[in-house]
């Protein structure tokens, strides 16, 4: 048999070559554009849960009165039980309190846990459920702060992504969380805003086979004949959809990382043992992203914990849980396709991770972020034509308002235009200016929140200019993407009558510099004019040379537009 496939091997035609080239070349671009990162998409269970998220369910999930409270700390002790599919938690939450009128404490919890005890500052506190909210009952409202502690056990739900899964491997049972965006409380009492981040401390108990993950730094294992306990701590904030636990019969490898900051960076990698030999050809290199990455927004901001990578078993793509970069094992093949959606898990970190988003509503400060930081790796690294490439393979858009898009908070409106409009606002201020920009972003937000008009208030006092008209139209109220119909015709010898006539229906009236290129007789005789469309129907007269051969609209691909080219020759 083996001489057979030798002689078969030998006798492939250079046509069989090429099919097998272009299939590899079709799996990798599937790998990068099929969009793994586009979470919501992955089933209807998915979206009909996504319905939660319109802002009368979210006002019943979080209640006014959360904000009468400010989370300072998290203890969490979390003992797993995969055989039972059972969890028995004890959570401590360290409170301060804004408002000492309020006679409660509102915390979510899923009701389908039963409760052993709650008490506040070590006294027994009653309490009330309804749905999702635990109404913990103060007795003393003159406290400034208070630490609320809840003993509960059960089988968690697993809504969302799977927000807490039990699932068997191999005849091994792993355990995994995906909390985003508002299922933290599936598996441990939390105030679930994305905005009222706090430090963390976790214990999480399994059996002695299994090494169990979770955010920050590793402090201490502990173990016993058949348990074994790992003490997980954060010295940095994060937000609870962030937070994450992953058990199961790891391998694991590291490699270190010298930060600009002249820290030294552990940066860990595990994976399932059938999968070790693969993980180490897929997730090795993440020092030359981070270098990348603190060249162009700023130094690693997690540098006293880690950097991580863990597989798990989700097949619908990654998650970024601060320090904790979850990929689901389908996306591990030995062949470096899923290195796209690492470097785009890696720059939430930045983006997402220490710089957070206020609502939900702002996503796209995470995920357009992310979206466009692939590109600008890929230029670092590639030049100028890469970032042109990335950026056309994310052309396609969804209707919708970029900045509070409802249930379509994981489509490809959040992540492809998300990263257009950081694109054009690079085109509209200057290179100079947009990484300055970014710069001064992380810096000022970094460990805190910030919603879209904080980055548009930002970017007009850095770039000195107004950007309202650049904000309505990406942002805020367009949808869709401008499409333009365009025509030319020469009027004198030197002389070009240029008309451009917006057709789309998502906004009326885009504004927006173009780059137009005249080509004469040969492609390195050219001249490119920048003109600026303020109306539905736009003529611009430029100067040519000559006739042109040819006329090229964005020839540098900086504008989200589709085109229709009616050319008079």
């Amino acid at each position: 048999m083996l001489k057979r496939k030798n002689i078969l091997f030998a006798g492939l035609s250079i046509f069989a070559v090429i099919v097998l080239i272009i299939g590899f070349l079709v799996i990798k671009w599937a790998f990068n554009n099929l969009d793994p990162l586009r979470k919501a998409q992955q089933a209807v269970s998915i979206a009909v849960q996504m319905k939660d998220l319109n802002e009368k369910e979210l006002e019943k999930y979080n209640p006014k009165s959360q904000r009468a409270v400010d989370v300072k700390h998290y203890l969490i002790n979390l003992d797993l039980y995969p055989e039972q599919e059972k969890i028995i938690g004890d959570v401590t939450i360290s409170l301060k309190i804004n408002d000492k009128q309020s006679d409660r404490f509102e915390i979510n919890l899923y009701d389908n846990f039963e409760i052993r005890e709650i008490q506040i500052n070590g006294e027994h506190a009653e309490y009330e459920q309804t749905g999702k909210v635990l109404t913990v009952l103060k007795k003393n409202k003159e406290f400034d702060s208070a630490d609320v502690r809840i003993k509960y056990e059960g089988t968690p739900k697993s809504l969302g992504f799977g927000s807490f899964k039990f699932v068997e491997v191999d005849g091994h049972l792993q355990t995994y969380t995906l909390s985003e965006p508002i299922f933290a409380s599936t598996w441990f009492p939390c105030i679930d805003l994305p905005d009222d981040k706090a430090l963390l401390d976790i214990y999480v108990t399994n059996d002695s086979s299994n090494i169990s993950l979770s955010n920050g730094k590793l402090l201490d294992v502990k173990s016993n004949k058949t348990r074994r306990t790992y003490h997980w701590k954060t010295f940095y904030p994060i937000a609870t959809y962030l937070i994450a636990v992953y058990s199961g019969n790891y391998k694991t490898f590291s490699e270190k990382y010298r930060s600009v900051s002249g820290d030294s960076l552990n940066i860990a990698y595990y994976a399932l043992p059938k999968n070790i030999d693969d993980a180490k050809k897929d997730f090795s290199g993440h020092s030359s992203y981070i270098k990348v990455f603190e060249e162009l927004f700023g130094p690693y901001p997690f540098i006293k914990e880690k950097y991580s990578v863990a597989e798990f078993w989700w097949q619908g793509g990654a998650m970024e849980n601060q320090t904790l970069t979850g990929i689901g094992s389908n996306f591990i093949s030995g062949l470096r396709l899923s290195t796209d959606v690492l470097i785009h898990e890696l720059s939430h970190h930045w983006w997402g991770d220490a710089v957070t988003p206020k609502t939900w509503k702002d996503i796209w400060l995470n995920e357009g972020f992310a979206t466009y930081s692939v590109a600008l790796y890929w230029e670092k690294q590639a030049g100028f034509s890469a970032l042109q490439s990335t950026m056309m393979t994310r052309s396609l858009i969804p209707d919708g308002t970029l900045y509070n898009p409802g249930n379509a908070l994981f489509s490809g409106l959040i992540y492809n235009k998300g990263a257009w409009v950081l694109h054009m606002l690079r085109k509209e201020v200057g290179d100079d200016i947009f990484f300055k920009i970014l710069k001064e972003y992380f810096l000022k937000y970094k460990y805190g929140n910030a919603s879209t008009d904080d980055f548009k208030n930002l970017c007009e006092k850095i770039s000195k200019k107004n950007l309202n008209q650049f904000f309505n139209q990406w942002v805020y109220k367009g949808e869709g993407i401008i499409e333009i119909e365009a025509d030319w015709k020469q009027i004198q010898s030197n002389n070009l009558e240029i008309r451009i006539k917006q057709l789309q229906k998502g906004y009326d009236i885009y504004k927006f510099p173009i780059d137009i290129k005249l080509i004469y007789d040969k492609q390195d005789d050219f001249n490119v004019s920048t003109v600026y469309v303020s109306s539905k129907d736009t003529v611009i007269n430029i100067q040519s040379k000559k006739k042109p051969s040819k006329v090229i609209f964005d020839p540098d691909k900086w504008l989200l537009k589709r085109i229709i080219l009616i050319n008079h020759n």
